[in-house]
């Protein structure tokens, strides 16, 4: 049987300025050349956080309708995806972790779920639902530090506990929240003894390297 992995891709690496077609290119080779399948959900980025930009503007928008925004912008960047890799996926996104779904196909697909639960949570349910244990967190950092990496004295961490991890981060998750993983998902990552690996997305090669099971840049959590 082959191995199943979730890979959470932050919404930065798709959009980071503007659609990151040479990203995306390399990001589908290396993803269709694995003998592994994949369970792969979008984060929104800068598109949907343009929209939000737009809507705090011109209106006092609610967090509700400002959280619904952030997940149609994760809705639109898994459709991409999805006509990216085309046959090679399962017919439908998935925008409900908990939604049963066998699917015979490489790739799944998702989106975002609904308000006041972040991607990162929603990678965590799909492994739980699916029974996944290895996630992928492709962000924008290179490994989990022991402070923000701003900081001088950061020091990068190859392996990590889940509690000691969880002690890094605050107790709740908010939108805003800038944490190389969501700490309501660390949570319940830790009570499902679920291996995550944070990794900068933007050096695929080094993703490549971590597949092949060969040495890598990125902190190992479990």
């Amino acid at each position: 049987m082959e191995e199943e992995l979730v890979i959470s891709v932050s919404g930065s690496l798709i959009v980071p300025k503007s659609i990151d077609t040479d990203f995306l290119l390399e990001f589908k080779k290396i993803i269709l050349n694995q003998n592994k399948r994949f369970i792969i959900i979008c984060g929104g980025g800068r598109t949907a956080r343009k929209y939000q930009e737009a809507a705090r503007k011109i209106s006092s928008s609610s967090k509700y309708d400002l959280d619904w925004l952030g997940i149609y912008g994760t809705k639109l960047n898994a459709y991409l995806l999805k006509i990216i890799f085309g046959e090679n996926t399962y017919r439908k996104i998935i925008t409900n972790p908990n939604e049963k779904v066998n699917f015979n196909e490489k790739i799944l697909i998702a989106s975002g779920w609904k308000p006041g639960f972040s991607t990162d949570y929603d990678a965590v349910l799909l492994a739980k639902n699916l029974g996944v244990k290895k996630l992928i967190n492709l962000t924008n950092v290179d490994y989990v530090y022991t402070r923000d990496p701003k900081f001088s004295d950061a020091k990068p961490i190859k392996e990590i506990s889940w509690e000691e991890f969880r002690n890094l981060l605050p107790e709740k998750w908010d939108p805003g929240l800038n944490t190389p993983f969501d700490p309501v998902a660390a949570k319940e990552a830790e009570k499902l003894g679920l291996e995550v690996v944070v990794m900068d997305g933007k050096n695929l090669k080094n993703f490549k390297n971590y597949l092949e099971g060969k040495e890598f840049i990125g902190t190992k959590i479990k």
